[in-house]
């Protein structure tokens, strides 16, 4: 088993048509873990190796996040890399966010044309979220226009990054030949037809110069983290040692204080080994990252730090499942002990014991038995009935681990079945859908007897249902897409509320006073100021329950309420006819009664939109945004003379927009687009949207 000091678990991440899934095929190829290179497009059909889905192969991106492992020789040590490539496209985040939750660390890919784009950001918050160190590598730098400097730059000033370049690019474009290395200042050149021969050479004279300010740029940068080596900079330069460069790299990148800066070309062979010298040298093995979990005794639970010691009781978390011809394929992170085919686990969320039948290493949709696993390893478990964001631990001690950051969806479209016969077959991909993929939720809307289907967009719902179509044989038909608005107060409205009713025999009585006002950040929060033991604490969790209960609906158009606080100050109860019940649905009609009163308004899901295309184009597709209620929030240039608009676009306007863009720039625009935030609509638009909810509740009434 290898050691953990030389075991990386790491992540590829970056904004879609980055190289993500190229660089990792590379990367597969290098270390002998395949030994053939296969396309993203490719022309046989293949598609590349971590694309196993046949949608996946066919559109050209990856829409499941896939794990591999590979090993690496550094130094003369062999090094063990788990590798989880991610999508790109932000209507699959949860992908990225279920890997980034369980990884040591990640590869930020950036297009050396594109820079930090829009789910460049996304990505980048996430791995702020869950606390991954990273390194950067600037893919794409055989494209014209390809600037690393500047591309470097931007993770400056949009990411507010430290980057730090460790590697300069030998030109670009048709010129580019390799990357100089600046601890060794030593000039690295890929030859042989896939790259794999390695010249390592001195630094060509035109590129002397430009290196050698990159290195006191580095050396300068990182001695602001090192008294030792900020001494060495300002008297002696030539007294650094390399080995202390490389330790300090490590340090600050492990700390999060610099990202180290690689480029190259995955397409075209160049700098895949020296980014695979620098994961193995740069990011964390499993023992140098912090993981918590709760244990529980009873109904107290204290928060531990776990080890990374298989000598320890077992902690180990779902974080991805995935429906196989053999049954549910559970991925694993194995925290903390040793997890071993034919032993028991437990899941701490049902309480239900499982025996392990089969436990594997993956690569791709390809499987490795394995008889153990121990602390640090990511794995597969067959047979395993759970759900995503499940905890498993041994029968000493009973650990629970937080699950990662879901996000909410945005849009909704009905789906019928156009036969019958199929419902069964519907029922089971719906279930294993929101199963598996915790964005996607379905509901059943009891008034057209249709079911509906959320998720992050509209390529996220396409995928969804084509799928139904292809692995269940599920002919369907599909509604129109639907916005999934919100509803929030605009005012605070102070109320006294008392709830009696008598029966005969014990009646129910609860009296509460209290504020609802605004809440500037998050969904809802509830405030107790009781004093005096007013309301025992037994009725206030009722009390809670009872405000959330009413938060599902909005009188206004039937949408969720957020953005609601909530403060009880004061209240009464019988010593009878006081119940949690009673309490419960006080608060309930409590704030039904003052919705009204509190102003409501309707909130709209706006996208952060980018758009990229030709530059006479540009005057067409700023009007056309704006006439979509679009505001331009920058504009700049590519090398290439192509324009980059971003904006910010309410989602009901980007309906189709991906028809109306190609008819508009003769098939050369292209735009991403991801959930920005909720804003308050127009007035127009909420008077659509209210006299819509009237409608249909007159019509209800009248069935």
């Amino acid at each position: 088993m290898t050691s953990l000091d030389y075991l990386r678990n790491i992540g590829i991440s970056a904004h879609i048509d980055s190289g993500k899934t190229t660089l990792t095929e590379r990367m597969l190829y290098y270390t002998g873990r395949i030994h053939r290179i296969a396309e993203v497009r490719g022309k046989d059909g293949v598609g590349a190796t971590m694309d196993s889905m046949e949608l996946e192969k066919e559109r050209g991106i990856t829409i499941q996040s896939a794990a591999t492992f590979c090993e690496w020789k550094l130094a003369e040590q062999d090094y063990f890399i788990n590798i989880i490539d991610t999508p790109g496209h932000v209507d699959f985040t949860i992908e990225v966010e279920r890997a980034l939750s369980v990884l040591d660390g990640a590869v930020l890919v950036l297009c050396s044309v594109g820079g930090v784009q829009s789910q460049s950001m996304t990505v980048d918050r996430q791995m702020r979220r869950y606390n991954v160190p990273r390194v950067a590598f600037i893919n794409k730098m055989d494209r014209q226009g390809g600037d690393a400097f500047g591309v470097t730059k931007q993770l400056r000033e949009k990411l507010h990054h430290n980057a730090v370049m460790v590697q300069i690019p030998m030109g670009s474009g048709y010129d580019f030949e390799g990357v100089v290395d600046l601890v060794e200042m030593k000039s690295i050149i890929n030859k042989g037809d896939h790259g794999e021969i390695i010249e390592v050479v001195d630094i060509p004279e035109q590129f002397k110069d430009a290196a050698e300010e990159a290195r006191s740029k580095m050396i300068e940068q990182l001695a602001d983290y090192d008294e030792d080596m900020a001494e060495k900079f300002l008297e002696a330069p030539e007294t650094i040692n390399n080995d202390d460069v490389y330790a300090l790299i490590r340090k600050c990148t492990l700390e999060r204080v610099i990202t180290p800066v690689f480029c190259g070309s995955a397409y075209r062979n160049k700098g895949v080994q020296a980014l695979l010298d620098g994961v193995c040298r740069y990011l964390p093995n499993p023992m140098e990252v912090s993981n918590k979990a709760f244990v529980r005794s009873g109904s107290e639970e204290t928060q531990v730090t776990l080890e990374t010691d298989e000598s320890k009781p077992l902690c180990a978390l779902a974080f991805k499942l995935s429906d196989t011809a053999y049954g549910q394929l559970t991925y694993t992170r194995v925290y903390q002990g040793i997890l071993k085919k034919g032993e028991t686990i437990y899941n701490s969320r049902t309480g239900k014991k499982h025996k392990v039948g089969r436990l594997m290493r993956m690569h791709s949709d390809q499987m490795d038995d394995v008889e153990e696993s121990g602390a640090g390893q990511i794995v597969a478990l067959f047979g395993i009935d759970c759900a995503s964001g499940d905890t498993f631990h041994g029968p000493d001690v009973e650990f629970s681990m937080r699950t990662m950051h879901v996000p909410e969806p945005v849009i909704s479209r009905s789906i019928v079945v156009t036969d019958k016969k199929m419902e069964a077959n519907l029922s089971k991909a719906l279930s294993r859908f929101t199963k598996e993929d915790p964005t996607f939720r379905v509901e059943r809307d009891e008034e057209t007897l249709e079911t509906v289907i959320s998720g992050m967009g509209e390529l996220h719902l396409e995928v969804y249902i084509e799928r139904i179509k292809r692995e269940y044989k599920c002919p369907v038909e599909e509604g129109q897409p639907r916005v999934r608005y919100r509803e929030s107060i605009t005012q605070p409205v102070e109320f006294t509320y008392t709830h009696k009713k008598q029966t005969g025999g014990s009646g129910q009585y609860a009296k509460l006073e209290g504020i609802i006002e605004p809440l500037e950040e998050g969904e809802f929060e509830f405030i107790d100021k009781i004093t005096g033991g007013s309301i025992p604490k037994e009725y206030l969790k009722a009390v809670e329950a009872g405000f959330r209960e009413s938060l599902k609906e909005g009188s206004l158009i039937g949408a969720p309420i957020v953005g609601v606080k909530i403060t009880i100050d004061d209240g009464a109860t019988h010593a009878v006819d006081s119940s949690e019940m009673a309490f419960k649905t006080a608060a309930r009609m409590a704030l039904r009664e003052n919705y009204k009163k509190c102003k409501p308004k309707v909130l709209e899901p706006v996208m952060n939109v980018q758009v990229e295309v030709p530059e006479q184009f540009q005057g067409r597709i700023l009007g056309d945004l704006t006439r979509r209620r679009g505001r331009v929030t920058g504009t700049s240039m590519t090398p290439e003379q192509v324009t980059v608009i971003d904006c910010d676009v309410p989602l009901n306007e980007m309906f189709s927009y991906s028809s109306n863009i190609r008819s508009a720039t003769e098939g050369k625009g292209e735009f991403t687009m991801e959930f920005g935030s909720y804003e308050k609509a127009p007035v127009s638009v909420q008077e659509e949207l209210v006299e819509d909810y009237q409608k249909k509740l007159e019509e209800k009434h009248k069935k």
